[in-house]
């Protein structure tokens, strides 16, 4: 599998902080972006709220699956240089191991990015990024298009 990632600037990531500030479920995750080099990675604060199962003191994984989701999502956002939020088609996650109440990582990979649709695999890690809590494979939908070559051409009030 080729990875179609390319470089990421400083300048994407700080443009994405207040539109990430402004989705209440990012803020309840207590979801921030970070730097590393010329990639991002999702970060989710750890807080009593996401742990879904306090008798073995592991995070919900629905918090989990919203990580990687967002991430992928913000990733996408930075290589499109658009402002459109890309729909996901479907994710498939895999939850490898509980993610105990600490600050959860994730970082995504394109895997395939298209005029219309975007495949983006996901890991999200606690301590160390080569013991993954959760992965997942995502497709996200980028951009809408007239269903019918010819409606491109029409302007309104035109067609038969």
């Amino acid at each position: 599998m080729i990875a179609l990632d390319e470089q990421v600037s400083a300048h994407d990531i700080d443009t994405m902080i207040p539109v990430i500030e402004s989705i209440p479920y990012a803020r309840f995750l207590g979801f921030t972006l970070l730097r590393d080099g010329t990639d991002i990675i999702g970060r989710m604060a750890y807080a009593d709220a996401l742990v879904g199962n306090p008798r073995v003191n592991a995070l919900h994984g629905g918090t989990l699956g919203a990580l990687m989701e967002l991430t992928a999502v913000c990733k996408l956002l930075t290589l499109a240089r658009t402002t459109k939020v890309p729909k996901t088609v479907d994710i498939s996650i895999e939850y490898l191991r509980s993610a105990g109440r600490a600050d959860t990582f994730a970082r995504a990979t394109v895997t395939r990015h298209g005029r219309r649709v975007a495949n983006v695999r996901i890991v999200a890690y606690q301590d160390d990024p080569q013991r993954p809590v959760a992965a997942a494979t995502a497709h996200f939908l980028l951009a809408s298009a007239p269903a019918h070559p010819r409606e491109a051409n029409e302007s309104p009030g035109q067609g038969s």
